[in-house]
């Protein structure tokens, strides 16, 4: 007796399919150019391998079963993944990955990186576009873990990693800066750091999964309200909910209109160097070529970095 492996072929499920929209055997025997005890047959080989009825045959309609209905919802959904698997070893033939996934650190212009995979979508390569959103080591974790092809806004250098090159991306400021509504708004000179230890800071999270998370800007043993993101940071502190570094660029446009008051502490504005990194092979495939070609632009580079719209 033939089994369910067997009889669930994607001809049958397309039969299946053309019964329930044709609404009957004979109607469905005759735009498949199939006599109607052909269809007849193979749905009831179908249903005796499952064993269950497909259709309910007590009218002159095939009403399909609840079973039936279920078999023909995933049922469509396999034929279409047949259809997926196709399409992307036809696009792995054509050099093209079948998907690329790329961490960005937090710091980096969101808007500018939605420009990029605007133009990547433009040249219909098929590849399936994957973002990340990871901060400090997190971004480097996400990397040489595997689980992303680009890493771009590196804060921690790759070093010597085995498969990992990577390229600079550009230095980035850093500001001491609060709401003009928060208490160390109206202090004068420079902020000593027992003085910005009595008030909360606002912290990215790391996103690394293993391995110690890293801190930048805190001070040990002082109060931190942790958000998931450096956008996130510049929302809190917007609010006066705490204190803390932000990068210049996206805090610009804040300081501008007043909304933000850069403070001079103690310890001097930080500038971070970050890179771009990526997991290199002998034939990399086209989309991670697109992808390093767009970094090799030094305009590219100072628009991820600078670019950030409110």
């Amino acid at each position: 007796m033939p089994t369910a492996r067997d009889v669930l072929t994607p001809e049958a499920l397309s039969l299946l399919e053309a019964v329930a929209q044709a609404g009957s055997f004979a109607a469905a025997a005759r735009e498949l150019n199939l006599v109607p005890s052909a269809v007849t047959y193979r749905i009831r080989q179908i249903e005796d391998a499952l064993d269950v009825l497909l259709f309910d045959r007590s009218s002159r309609q095939a009403r399909m079963t609840e079973a039936g209905n279920e078999l023909l919802r995933e049922g469509g959904r396999l034929l279409q993944e047949i259809d997926a698997v196709a399409n992307r070893v036809r696009r792995v033939a054509t050099g093209w990955e079948s998907e690329l996934t790329i961490a960005v650190d937090t710091v980096v212009s969101l808007s500018t990186v939605m420009e990029l995979t605007q133009a990547f979508f433009e040249l219909a390569p098929g590849t399936r576009l994957r973002m990340r959103d990871e901060s400090l080591s997190g971004t480097l974790e996400a990397l040489s873990s595997g689980q992303a092809d680009l890493a771009v806004g590196l804060a921690l250098e790759p070093g010597t990693t085995a498969g990992i090159q990577s390229n600079v991306l550009g230095e980035l400021k850093f500001v001491f800066a609060v709401a003009p509504h928060h208490p160390l708004a109206a202090l004068k000179g420079p902020l000593k750091d027992e003085v910005v230890f009595k008030h909360r800071a606002v912290a990215v999270a790391d996103s690394v999964q293993r391995g110690q998370p890293i801190t930048r800007g805190l001070l040990a043993g002082q109060d931190v309200f942790t958000v998931p993101t450096m956008r996130a940071k510049l929302d809190a502190q917007l609010r006066g909910l705490g204190a803390g570094f932000v990068p210049e660029p996206m805090a610009r446009p804040y300081i501008e209109s007043g909304r933000l008051v850069v403070k001079e502490v103690q310890r001097s504005n930080r500038l971070v160097r970050l890179s771009y990194a990526w997991r290199s092979s002998s034939s990399p495939g086209r989309a991670l070529q697109w992808w390093l070609v767009q970094l090799e632009s030094a305009k590219t580079r100072r628009a991820l970095l600078e670019r950030h719209r409110s």
